[in-house]
């Protein structure tokens, strides 16, 4: 029976009509191929978000041997888009662990999403279950981290690099400024499981058994057996950089231990360790086991002495299981960064930190808001500070929902000021949104680099815009666990393709962060901003990262309760801290206390299981140390001012643009600080100071009480509010918070435009 080559016909709707709510209804994509199409599979994108059909998920209707037809019955859902792209796909290769990007074949279609007259407002993912992970119908969902796509744009044809006759055709790379242009590019792959249980770390159970024992190969030889390709292939500077959590890590030494996974984990290590010693040309690690947080926090929301404290326990435990120096370049969990993160990384040691891309770009004067497509509201104009540039690019044949910068696609110098006007400065590296996503799909078996990456390389060419002191040169990062990007195909055969194609086209290099930079350190003096925000699974990664923050807007947030909890649970173990320095009590209440803050239990949201766990960590915690508390305060040994909850802002953009019902409506120009604040001795007074050219103001907070919980918890954090001036225009503010006792605080220094 002939494997097929082409597709026949594809029957899709062009148009939906959407409900209210916007729900669109269930619909059916039909396709014929010219012969059997042994992985077929279709994916629904819109807005950042997909749905992925393959398997049981697709029927053959008829087959013959000049005609297979096909079957997808994609389900209702709900998106705050105008339209959704479907991707039809198939692999001529049975053996799909061995397919390369040549083997796939994809076709593309658009559906219009038909509403009703516009009310009422949403954002996306705001509708449904929030923080559910993307499943691909017909087979098992993966887990938390999953990459997520959207709407690629064009055709497919002959892949870019070919002869009509399929043999590799001449490269030759172009010469600008007296130099070679090239791009370099490095791969990064994570790892990661929380804890379960915030009051029991070694909890455990059949589910548990099923999700690591699954990923036997990801947590054991994969990451060697991709880095022993680039040695052998060559590659003098290539290699790939890891995050492990510590959570993870600790979870597979117990596996060990006592032989869960059926044993599967006993030696677990030995191939990491084992290639942990081999090096590139300039002697950095093949693996750059990359600074980490040991916990997965969402490190901009966490106090600086906890981001501290999370790296360096990770880096004693990365030394301890690897035997090997952890990278001073920082993968921060949830690709989640924030300017203000930047003392408490320098403090850590970190040298370099990786961001999402886009909010690199949306930093500049000029960028090109794509609309709603984006899945982000337009940039506030108080983050639009740097230069303008002019090789704006829109990717083909991937998705890529807004256009890049090649010229900013490289490391460099970002700064924080903080509210007593010192200086703090970090190099960033940008980890590529549109191109990663593709990786993660499986390597070189969805992501076809030289036609990509060739778009790049082109329209560096063609706008000038080549520095050979300070090259192009990003990550592509992916989950190194779940389906596509941590599949075993990823790591051995669609490995050994990229090796391959580097090896005949010299425009492109694969390299570590670590040989990028000894080789073209960034400038420090020309110093850059970087829009907050995370990687585009997280709701789009917002910059107020609002992934963190469901139903804010609701007399009730699941979310919001855990923030609170854990703002009173961070005063009360840093209060004792600070006081009695040597408690016995402290070091198992500073293990409840950054477990709580795992990301991944704010990322759930809407499930009891994850919306309790935060309490249950801080109720214990509270029980150990309520009575050496209430001690110190009858003493008046309370030595700490109040801990504040980093702000934000309703409307994200006060005087430009909201979400409503897959559009963008006008936003109010009155706008809304929001924080929640905590202190042993109680508060006297908490207060919001503005700083404009017209100079500084100050403005008393509302006190709104303990947040309501619904979660039983024993403390919690008060609510506090203060309304922003209205057309006050390009200012920066922090709160400052002070005791029952004197002691005082000052919050990091935010920006914000007002209308």
């Amino acid at each position: 029976m002939p494997v097929f080559s082409r597709f026949l016909a594809i029957d899709c709707p062009s148009q939906l009509e959407v409900a209210a709510d916007g729900g669109y209804p269930g619909f059916r994509v039909a396709f014929s191929a010219d012969g059997e199409i042994p992985f077929p599979q279709v994916i629904v994108r819109a807005s950042g978000r997909e749905t992925l059909l393959n398997g049981n998920a697709i029927q053959v209707i008829a087959s013959g041997p000049e005609r297979w037809d096909y079957l997808a019955e994609v389900p209702a859902e709900r998106s705050p888009s105008n339209r959704l792209e479907v991707q039809i796909e198939g692999c001529r290769r049975a053996e799909i662990d061995q397919a390369g990007g040549g083997d796939w074949i994809k076709a593309f279609r658009s559906i219009a999403l038909q509403r009703p007259a516009v009310g009422g407002s949403a954002r996306p993912g705001a509708a449904g279950a929030h923080g559910e992970p993307v499943r691909a119908a017909g087979q098992n969902g993966d887990q938390h981290g999953d990459q997520q796509g959207g709407q690629p744009s064009v055709q497919p044809g002959l892949q870019p690099g070919l002869q009509p006759s399929g043999r590799p055709a001449p490269v030759q790379p172009a010469i600008a400024n007296g130099a070679e242009v090239k791009v370099y590019f490095g791969i990064h792959k994570h790892m990661h499981q929380p804890y379960y249980n915030t009051t029991d770390p070694d909890a455990w159970d059949g589910e548990k058994d099923d999700i690591f024992g699954s990923r036997g190969g990801n947590y054991t030889d994969f990451v060697p057996a991709a880095v022993r390709q680039y040695i052998d292939g060559g590659l003098p500077h290539a290699g790939l950089s890891t995050s492990w959590s510590g959570t993870l890590i600790e979870q597979l030494e117990r596996c060990a231990e006592l032989g869960r996974c059926g044993g599967r984990f006993s030696g677990w290590s030995t191939a990491l360790r084992g290639m942990a010693d081999a090096k590139t040309a300039l002697g950095n690690p093949r693996i750059a086991f990359s600074a980490f947080g040991f916990y997965h926090p969402l490190m901009p929301l966490i106090p600086h002495r906890d981001i501290v404290r999370n790296i360096a326990r990770h880096r004693a435990l990365i030394e301890r299981v690897f035997g090997a120096e952890p990278s001073r370049v920082l993968f921060p969990p949830e690709t989640a960064f924030h300017v203000r993160m930047i003392p408490a990384l320098r403090e850590a040691g970190v040298e370099a930190v990786i961001y999402d891309s886009i909010h690199r770009f949306r930093a500049c004067k000029d960028y090109p808001y794509a609309g709603i497509e984006e899945g982000m509201l337009p940039p506030n104009p108080a983050d639009q500070v740097n230069p303008p540039v002019d090789d704006w690019l829109q990717l083909h044949n991937i998705w890529a929902a807004s256009k890049i910068s090649p010229s900013l696609l490289r490391p460099e110098t970002v700064g924080y000021e903080d509210a007593d006007g010192e200086l703090h400065t970090i190099i960033a590296i940008p980890a590529e949104r549109y191109i990663g996503n593709e990786d993660a799909r499986g390597g070189f078996g969805a992501l076809q680099y030289p036609d990509v990456l060739g778009q790049l390389y082109q329209q560096i060419v063609e706008t000038g815009n080549f520095d050979p002191a300070h090259p192009p040169f990003f990550l592509l990062h992916s989950d190194g666990d779940n389906h596509g990007g941590g599949a075993d195909s990823y790591y051995h055969h669609n490995t050994g393709q990229l090796v391959e194609w580097l090896q005949r086209d010299p425009r492109f290099e694969l390299t570590t962060a670590e040989d990028y930079l000894q080789r073209f350190p960034p400038d420090p003096t020309q110093i850059v901003h970087i829009e907050p925000g995370s990687w585009a699974g997280a709701d789009n990664g917002d910059p107020q990262f609002m992934k963190w923050f469901s139903r804010y807007d609701q007399p009730y947030s699941p979310d919001l309760n855990s923030w609170a909890v854990l703002t009173a649970f961070q005063d009360l173990v840093h209060t004792l801290e600070d006081s009695v320095p040597e408690h016995p009590a402290l070091p198992e209440a500073i293990r409840l206390l950054l477990t709580a803050e795992t990301s991944c239990y704010w990322y759930w949201t809407g499930q009891t299981v994850w919306d309790q766990q935060v309490t249950n960590a801080a109720n214990l915690g509270h029980q150990r140390l309520k009575g050496e508390i209430d001690a110190l305060l009858a003493a008046g040994r309370d030595r700490r001012g109040p801990t504040i909850f980093p702000p934000w802002i309703v409307p994200e953009n006060p005087g430009g643009k909201r979400w409503g019902q897959g559009c963008l409506l006008d936003a109010p120009r009155e706008a809304v600080v929001h924080s929640f604040v905590a202190d042993c001795s109680g508060l006297k007074r908490v207060e919001l100071v503005l700083r404009s050219d017209a100079g500084e103001r100050r403005l008393p907070m509302t006190d709104h009480g303990p947040y309501r919980t619904q979660t039983g918890a024993t403390l919690i954090a008060n609510y506090f509010t203060a309304q922003l001036p209205v057309g006050a225009g390009d200012i920066r503010y922090y709160i400052e918070a002070e005791d029952q006792r004197g002691n005082l605080t000052r919050g990091s220094l935010e920006r914000i435009f007002l209308a």
